[in-house]
């Protein structure tokens, strides 16, 4: 079984094992990473936070497991510009640096062995935490609570002052939707790097994983461009423009594709 195959193991099992699945990711970049070996060196940490835990009822230990952790050195990295360690889940567990995804899925993953409730939000540009009932979210990167008026403040600066807060925005996120947001942070940081063969890798598994948009194509689109495969390129801007819905951006879409070299016809 190659990494990709354990990778989708991991999410057919039940309940699917996303931290196990994220590990698989890191070892498609890197044959060295071993994602047994890392589990089991995990449970040491496990220790360590839960000996530091307050003596309180599981329902009220979220908070305090998130600020165990950046007692334990666990932060956001905010190395500029952000290098792919900061999504790599064994990097970020060596360096306990990361972006608040993978910083968040350490958390999950200590939360559901110390059976603390605790579920993902896939909150824009931010991932966020939350307790199943709660009035407010956690931020991953020490524990913060938000409630509504602090979200709002968090995507204005995230996405500025036009930006609103919609319920959508706090709903629960899924194994699949936690595990294609860290393909695409991956995607693009390799990009950001120049590691196209390395973001091709995450692009391949965005499409992979389902529920794929237009972005995520043209995304691709991009990537072949850059490794001078025009056929494939082809391929994915016509996805593209049969996902988009923005007239602008069909318009480019189809003058980019009249661009390129049509493709051949076998006989």
């Amino acid at each position: 079984m190659n990494p990709r195959q354990a990778f989708f193991a991991c999410l057919e099992r039940t309940p699917p094992a996303v931290f196990e699945a994220a590990l698989w990711m890191a070892t498609e970049h890197d044959p060295q990473v071993r994602p047994e070996v890392v589990l089991r060196d995990f449970r040491d940490l496990q220790q360590r936070v839960s000996a530091g835990l307050p003596m309180l009822p599981v329902s009220e230990l979220a908070q305090p497991l998130l600020r165990r952790l950046n007692d334990l050195g666990f932060q956001q990295d905010e190395f500029t510009p952000l290098r792919p360690h900061a999504a790599l889940l064994d990097k970020v567990l060596q360096r306990r640096r990361g972006q608040p995804l993978a910083l968040a899925l350490i958390a999950l993953e200590l939360a559901r062995q110390l059976e603390i409730p605790l579920v993902g939000v896939n909150f824009p540009g931010h991932f966020l935490l939350r307790v199943p009932g709660a009035d407010h979210l956690l931020d991953p990167c020490g524990g913060r609570r938000l409630y509504p008026n602090d979200c709002r403040e968090l995507l204005t600066r995230q996405y500025g002052p036009s930006a609103a807060l919609k319920a959508e925005h706090m709903h629960t996120a899924t194994p699949v939707q936690m595990l294609q947001r860290l393909s695409r942070n991956l995607r693009q940081l390799h990009q950001a790097n120049d590691d196209f063969l390395g973001a091709l890798v995450d692009a391949e598994r965005v499409l992979e994983l389902g529920q794929a948009n237009a972005g995520d194509y043209l995304a691709r689109a991009s990537l072949y461009q850059r490794l001078d495969c025009p056929r494939a390129e082809r391929h994915d801007l016509e996805r593209a423009l049969l996902l988009s819905d923005d007239p602008l951006q069909r318009l480019r879409l189809a003058e980019r594709l009249g661009q390129l070299p049509p493709n051949a016809v076998v006989h």
